[in-house]
């Protein structure tokens, strides 16, 4: 693969020199991955904790999270570094990709919210890859409406008591803590949520489905049966909880276009090798007029995608608002790149179905990151509101 082709957006003025060395750095490093990832599996657990420890030892992991007294690189969370690094792992698989986002989105809370004894006790191991977290909010019947959610935390002395289930749980059965989002009493909607700190070995904790998707991941459905919670292991203050999870999911949200760039890069590089390759009619398919409209399609959609995200990471690293870019960026990334992996099925024939495949490997990798953190309709919604929000309000002269 052209690798100076595949780092050219880093000239793009969103960047600094840092990051220009970090998109070098991190592509180098996970041209490791590239080849041998892709293979099937057999255990989920045992790779994404292997992963972990090496993204660790290779010190990205400080990058995803911050605060500079606990090993991160800064002291805030740096989304251009965040998603730079997210595109490159998820260009070489997803799986690289997945642990370091969920190192990252797991302990944000407590990077975002937590007090300086809970930074101290996680993060730390977080950065190192010895501690895997994992952030629980959905349920059942709370997905894209998160305050929705029915798990109780019941004041009970020195402790919260936690009733509930969690479901579409990353790293569930596999984390060292969980970030458990749950109400008070009482409470409705997204008022009297609470954001608690449980270790995965705290009676009442109970792993009670593994959920196996098209794409390999540590997923798991999670009962909490009068499970004991001291009241340090509360994040900010009682009630915040829903703000806690919103802020988390606003931090990341960007990057999982980042890795939606990265699937659709690695697309692309997949079909070029293929086309300039096969023959058909005495003709390779590159020099045909169908297979340049495609091409062409795919390199429109890429670098239309990347320009969205990384106007929204740099937005966000400046400190503006960036409720309607985010969205934007991660609605068309994530749908460019599900066209642009399917336009690389159609290229490759037959064998871009078989099991094992590059492109069919995107296939199933690619589709999930249209639902995660904001499905597609839900991101539509957030853009409608925004631009009619600027329509509507009155003009400043």
């Amino acid at each position: 693969m052209d690798v100076a082709r595949r780092l050219s957006h880093l000239e793009w003025p969103f960047f600094e020199d840092s990051h220009r060395v970090l998109g070098e750095a991190i592509s180098a490093w996970s041209h490791r991955f590239t080849s041998g990832l892709f293979d099937e599996i057999e255990n989920i657990d045992l790779a994404c904790r292997n992963i972990v420890r090496e993204l660790g030892e290779a010190g990205w992991l400080k990058y995803a999270s911050a605060g500079r007294a606990f090993g991160a690189k800064h002291d805030g969370l740096e989304v251009r570094s965040i998603s730079l690094i997210r595109e490159n792992l998820a260009y070489a698989h997803e799986l690289a990709d997945f642990a370091f986002a969920m190192q990252g989105l797991g302990s944000a809370p407590i990077t975002l919210f937590g007090n300086e004894r809970q930074k101290a006790r996680y993060l730390p191991g977080v950065i190192r890859g010895s501690l895997i977290p994992a952030f629980a909010l959905s349920e059942p019947e709370a997905g894209s409406d998160a305050a929705a959610l029915a798990t109780e935390a019941r004041p009970e002395g020195e402790f919260y008591i936690l009733n509930g289930l969690k479901t579409w749980i990353s790293n569930g059965g596999l984390a060292d803590f969980y970030v458990v989002f749950a109400r008070l009493p009482g409470t409705q909607g997204s008022k009297g949520i609470c954001a608690l700190i449980v270790e995965a070995e705290t009676p009442g904790l109970e792993i009670v489905e593994r959920i196996h998707v098209t794409a390999p991941h540590p997923l798991a459905t999670i009962a909490f049966r009068g499970c004991a919670v001291p009241r340090e292991q509360l994040i900010g203050e009682e009630g915040e909880g829903f703000k806690i999870a919103m802020k988390t999911l606003d931090a990341f949200r960007i990057s999982v276009a980042a890795a939606a760039v990265g699937f659709a890069r690695r697309a692309l590089d997949e079909s070029l090798d293929r086309v300039t390759k096969r023959k058909v009619f005495g003709l390779t398919l590159a020099e045909l007029q169908l297979t340049q409209s495609k091409l062409a399609h795919m390199a429109s959609l890429v670098d239309a995608a990347a320009l969205l995200t990384y106007r929204a990471a740099w937005m966000k690293d400046c400190g503006k608002r960036t409720t309607k870019e985010a969205a934007l960026a991660k609605w068309f990334a994530t749908e460019a790149a599900q066209r642009v992996v399917d336009e690389a099925v159609q290229l490759w024939g037959g064998l871009g179905v078989r099991r094992g495949n590059v492109v069919e490997t995107l296939y199933r990798a690619v589709r999930p990151l249209r639902i995660y953190e904001g499905t597609s309709e839900i991101q539509q919604l957030i853009i409608a509101r925004e631009i009619l929000k600027t329509f509507l309000s009155p003009s400043d002269g």
